[in-house]
Order: C-alpha cells, then sequence, then structure tokens
C-alpha cells in the first residue's frame, strides 16, 4: 500500500520452465518443449497435455479428475475452459504460500526478493504480506460448498490448508507465527486477513477453534498501537475494527467513522477517489479504496452503525470506476502500466470481479465481457517466462521479471494480492458468468468498428 507518507513516521516469485528466453508457457506448450504442469501443481494441464512430472491428478477440460499419464507430452489441442483455466491458475499463484503456511515453512521456504531502495524490515513483514493478501484473493472460491468435482475436492483441500495456516498464523509456538505486534505494515496486511473473514466467514472463520479465535482477535487489537497514514491506511485501521465488530467484539467505532469521513471528502468524481488530499493516477482504487470502502461500509449497514445511503453511495461510484476499468481493458488483454505497484497486477482488477462476484456489474457490462478480458489479462501476465521463479514463486514485475519497476516496499509477499483478481470463482459454474457463452469486451468492439455504449461522466 502507499507507504510514502508512513515511511516518515516510522522505521522503515514460477514456471521458468524449460523455455528459450522470451518465450511464454503457451508458445512453449505448443512446440512440445515444456510440461504446464512442470511445478507440480495440480490443474495446469488443460485436459489434452499430459501432466508427465508431477505425477498428481488435474482437472481437464471437462473438470473431471484425471490421472498423468507417462512419457512425453502431447501438443494442446484444445481450449482451457476460463473457468478451469481460473481455477488451475489460482491454485499454481496460491500454492506455495498457502501449503508451506499449512505446514509451517513458510519463513523456511519463501524466497525474499526486494525491490531497489526497500526500505522496510522485510522479515518481519513479507510473511504476513503473502499469506494474508492471498487468501483474501481464495476467499470467495474456498466459500463455495464441497462438491464431488474435481474442482471441488481442490477446494476443499485448499480450504483445509488455509485453516490450518491460520491456526499457525497466530500460535507463538509455530515456525509461521506472524508479526502483528512490531512495525507498521502488518495494519495493511491485517486489514487483508479481516477482508478474508468477512468475504468467507462460514467457511475460514466459524471452523477456527476457540483458541484460535481468540489469538486471531488479540493479534488485532495489538494493531491499534499504529498510527494510519493520511491516506488509504485509514481504511486498513476501519477493515480491523469492522470485522471485529462483525464478530460481536469490542471495536472502536472512531477508526471507522474516520476512515469512512476522509475517503469520502477524497472524492475526486467519475468513480476516483485521491488516495490521500493529493490525486494521483495509480490502480489503488483497485487494490484498496474501493473494495475495502464498500466492505466495511456493508458490515456498519448490517450491524446498523452505518447509512444506507453512504453504502449505495459508494457502490455507484465503485460501479462507474468498474465501468471505466473494463473499457481500459485493450483488445489483447493488455492495459496501462501505470503508477505505484504495477506490481500487484491483476488486483487492479478487484472493483470490477468484485461486482461480478456480487452480481452488481454497471449497466452495459456483461458477466460474459468481463470473463474473457480477465481471462486475457491473465494470460498476459501469467503465461510470461518470469512471472513465477523456477519453484513456482512470484517474481517482482508486471509481465515476466521486472525487478525495476518494484516500489520500495515491494517484496516477495507484496506480490500475492494479485489473487484479488480471481473472486469471481465464488460464484458457481453455472453463473451466467461462467456459463454464458464468449463475449467481446468494449475495447474489441471499438477497434473492429462494431456498435458500443457512449460513454459519460457521472456526477455521484
Amino acid at each position: 500500500m502507499e507507504r510514502r507518507n508512513f515511511i516518515k513516521i516510522a522505521p522503515l516469485a514460477g514456471l521458468a520452465g524449460a523455455m528459450a528466453p522470451g518465450k511464454t508457457l503457451a508458445a512453449a506448450a505448443n512446440e512440445g518443449t515444456v510440461n504446464n504442469a512442470a511445478t507440480g501443481i495440480p490443474g495446469i494441464n488443460g485436459g489434452t497435455v499430459n501432466n508427465t512430472i508431477s505425477g498428481e491428478t488435474v482437472i481437464n477440460a471437462t473438470g473431471a479428475a484425471s490421472e498423468p499419464a507417462e512419457g512425453t507430452i502431447n501438443k494442446a489441442t484444445s481450449v482451457i475452459p476460463d473457468r478451469q483455466y481460473h481455477v488451475n491458475l489460482l491454485q499454481r499463484i496460491s500454492r506455495p504460500v498457502v501449503e508451506n503456511m499449512s505446514k509451517g515453512t513458510l519463513k523456511q521456504n519463501m524466497p525474499l526478493e526486494k525491490g531497489p531502495g526497500y526500505g522496510l524490515a522485510a522479515e518481519k513483514v513479507t510473511y504476513l504480506e503473502a499469506f494474508g493478501r492471498c487468501i483474501s484473493g481464495l476467499a470467495p472460491w474456498l466459500a463455495l460448498p464441497d462438491d464431488a468435482t474435481a474442482e471441488g475436492k481442490l477446494r476443499k483441500q485448499t480450504r483445509e490448508q488455509v485453516l490450518q495456516g491460520i491456526v499457525n498464523g497466530v500460535n507463538p509456538a509455530s515456525p509461521d507465527y506472524l508479526n502483528f505486534r512490531t512495525e507498521g505494515q502488518p495494519l495493511v496486511d491485517a486489514a487483508y486477513l479481516c477482508q478474508t473473514f468477512m468475504r468467507a466467514p462460514e467457511a475460514l472463520w466459524a471452523p477456527l477453534d476457540n483458541a484460535t479465535k481468540a489469538n486471531v482477535v488479540k493479534e488485532l487489537k495489538e494493531l491499534r498501537r499504529i498510527r494510519p497514514a493520511y491516506n488509504n491506511w485509514l481504511l486498513f485501521a476501519g477493515m480491523v475494527e469492522a470485522f471485529l465488530l462483525s464478530i460481536g467484539e469490542e471495536w472502536e467505532p472512531l477508526r471507522t467513522m474516520v476512515a469512512t469521513k476522509k475517503i469520502q471528502e477524497w472524492y475526486a468524481g467519475d468513480g476516483f477517489y485521491s488516495d490521500g488530499p493529493q490525486f494521483s493516477l495509480d490502480y489503488y482504487n483497485g487494490y484498496v479504496i474501493h473494495p475495502m470502502f464498500t466492505d466495511m461500509l456493508k458490515v456498519l449497514l448490517d450491524k446498523k452503525q452505518g447509512s444506507k445511503a453512504d453504502y449505495d453511495q459508494a457502490m455507484k461510484r465503485m460501479q462507474r470506476f468498474a465501468e471505466l476499468q473494463e473499457r481500459m481493458i485493450a483488445p489483447d488483454g493488455t492495459y496501462p502500466a501505470l503508477g505505484r505497484s504495477m506490481t500487484y497486477r491483476t488486483a487492479a482488477f478487484q472493483p470490477l470481479v468484485q461486482l461480478a462476484l456480487l452480481h452488481q456489474l454497471p449497466e452495459g457490462v456483461a458477466p460474459a465481457q468481463v470473463r474473457c478480458a480477465m481471462t486475457a489479462i491473465m494470460k498476459k501476465i501469467f503465461d510470461m517466462e518470469g512471472t513465477f521463479d523456477k519453484q513456482g514463486w512470484l517474481q517482482l514485475g508486471v509481465c515476466g521479471h521486472q525487478p525495476e519497476v518494484a516500489d520500495v516496499y515491494t517484496s516477495t509477499g507484496s506480490l500475492y494480492i494479485c489473487t484479488n483478481g480471481f473472486l469471481a470463482l465464488g460464484l458457481p459454474a453455472t453463473d451466467p458468468f461462467w456459463a454464458d457463452p464468449a463475449a467481446e469486451w468494449t475495447a474489441q468492439k471499438v477497434w473492429s468498428g462494431k456498435t458500443i455504449r457512449k460513454d459519460y461522466h457521472v456526477n455521484y
């Protein structure tokens, strides 16, 4: 998150495979030079490329489980359905974090890459960053009910690992006990942990044992020692208190009130909030402001501590922002690489997919066009050599390994916020988002001379 002001207050990645430099995974697979399941993560196989390295069950193109064949791989001959692709990719991204955290080996095994001029105590903050951010994007998918499909079995396994990871993260005796008690950065990533619980309370909060719940609450209350920076950090403090309110714990209304009033005051117009008093053009409306503001206001509304007018206004503004986001996705799935925290990748489009999850996309934006646009973005980013290292961890960059674009607060753990671009997996496979036929998004229609919807600014 934005650290410029905070740094003044407090002290301060994969599947490279056996590919030639510059080749994408898709290109290499077509040449028969790489197995898409080389990392040993189930589900990277599209149903036609055999998993010959990991020996694990994969999800094939029909959604059924298939056993890997031995020998050389086959060339891909079919297109992986969008939902399967999203599930496989989310597993590929999240598995190193979730599996290691469940075993108490995250600190032991996660690499530690830092942006140029990095200014935080990485060993004290990067692991909570990785886990809290990663599971906040997984939460809606993990909230779906269990079923007998291969995806359902994978989801259940992942949920169990996440729950064990939460237990380990707040257990002082665990080697992966996470730091909530020193530095300022834990306030940020504890907010993502709270967002996880708020997005999947029955799946990821209710099953925890009482001792773990008490440990979580204790750690969250320790965060009140931190003075938030005068920007999006106010929302992090507000999210922690909103979660405590949601579970019936003692909470501090002042923190949610200040966050609400300041974010409203910083509304710049046409769906954009300023991140603090001065506007900057970046993706913080996507990474933090719209999703957390609406989530916080929803808890306040549900608990009769906030107004419906505030929530409805925030939702309308997020819808306008998402409408503009959809238009910024180019015909080939690229988007403008600008502003702070470009390495957060698909998290930039969190408002768009969160509205899809809530069935509240703006008028004129069909679920299928969002699905297709997001799939195109994901393929541009995550199929590029260097986005992952050889052990399957994310690396600094936007598309591939580009450490030069990382910020002074960015380390390996920071990158796992990208899972927040996968929120629509919380919709069942039968939902129109996944079931409707493929649809062109706005930029594809514009640049092929087709009829499009005219755009206007809004005044709310």
